[in-house]
């Protein structure tokens, strides 16, 4: 077969195959920086956070903001929900309660900077010299004992961070790839992902031991009446008051 080509080329251009675009880098939600609490409303949650100490009961109020953060995971973007500000309402502010104003004010550095996870658990492990600290109650709903006030407001905002879905129950990073199907599974159905049901969690544990798979209950803890199991060869209590018997 041949072509005839009856007129003048007087130009010629080469058509370039179509390039596709380079994949999206990663860039983990829950490690993005957030410079500042942005403009306008956020969702929130409020509570009464209320203790029984040395020095009577207390009750204080907090608030915990939230807001969705975009990232990019295996080259998709991606959206999870992050805590972004929590906030100690004005009205309470007293001498003995301006630590938790400035614990407010560092654990919203820490949402924003993608590490407040690692910075309540830090303050879980504050110690004081006045006594344990009764707060909230535990899976099995069994008084919880702090070591101190900082441990048990921090406690309790694990536990809110827990009900949004953020953490599990003990306070752990719940996986980023979860955190996508959570805020995903919101959009989808118009409510937010919902813990299960304190007697479903400990139903569960109770067949993880029947099973062999979770810790061996030895005994009755004296302080709390809460489980004891072996750590580091001592029987511990398991309902989180502290007691050890090897001191």
């Amino acid at each position: 077969m041949s072509i005839e080509i009856n007129s003048k080329i007087v130009s010629l251009s080469i058509k370039k195959a179509v390039q596709e675009a380079p994949p999206l880098a990663d860039e983990n939600p829950l490690t993005v920086r957030i410079p500042s609490r942005p403009e306008g409303t956020l969702e929130a949650v409020s509570e009464k956070i209320s203790y029984v100490g040395a020095e009577g009961r207390k009750k204080v109020y907090v608030l915990v903001s939230f807001m969705p953060v975009e990232g990019v995971l295996n080259g998709k973007r991606v959206v999870i929900e992050r805590p972004v500000e929590f906030f100690f309402p004005s009205g309470q502010l007293s001498s003995e309660h301006q630590w938790i104003t400035a614990t407010m004010r560092s654990l919203s550095l820490a949402a924003r900077g993608g590490y407040v996870t690692q910075a309540l658990a830090d303050l879980r492990k504050v110690v004081w010299d006045k006594g344990l600290v009764r707060c909230g109650t535990n899976r099995w709903g069994k008084p919880m004992f702090h070591d101190s006030e900082v441990s048990a407001v921090a406690w309790s905002i694990q536990q809110i961070l827990y009900r949004r879905g953020f953490v599990d129950i003990d306070g752990n990073q719940v996986p980023v790839d979860e955190l996508v199907s959570r805020y995903a599974h919101r959009l989808a159905h118009g409510h937010p992902w919902q813990p299960p049901e304190p007697e479903e969690v400990a139903r569960q544990e109770r067949a993880e031991q029947e099973n062999g798979d979770g810790p061996t209950v030895v005994g009755q803890c004296p302080e709390c009446r809460g489980d004891l199991i072996m750590m580091d060869g001592c029987p511990t209590c398991y309902a989180g008051c502290g007691w050890s018997k090897c001191g």
